[in-house]
């Protein structure tokens, strides 16, 4: 039994798409890494997208990689929303103190 043609290799899954936030050199500002992730997120979904729609029209059999996939897209949607919520609620904070 051969076990190394187990993963297809088109999902890397120890891979953090949170942690590999690549950032120029000249951008290293708190919009550049902003910018860095949500660009990472981008393509975390639309890799998602791509996987599904390949699922659909046949041309990829293991629907574990689409799985996994679109599991991850939606945890990077939900990650995004979140710490954007808690902006806007730490800048409405900010508003509200008395100077």
């Amino acid at each position: 039994m051969n076990v190394s043609n187990v993963s297809s290799g088109l999902i890397k899954i120890n891979q953090n798409p949170f942690h590999n936030v690549e950032v120029d050199k000249s951008k290293s500002s708190f919009a550049g890494v902003l910018q860095g992730y949500l660009e990472n997120v981008d393509n975390t979904v639309k890799q998602a997208a791509d996987l599904s729609t390949k699922v659909a029209t046949g041309e990829i059999d293991n629907i574990h990689d689409v799985m996994i996939a679109s599991q991850k897209a939606q945890l990077a949607l939900e990650m995004t929303v979140t710490v954007r919520d808690k902006a806007v609620e730490a800048y409405q904070e900010m508003m509200r103190m008395q100077i």
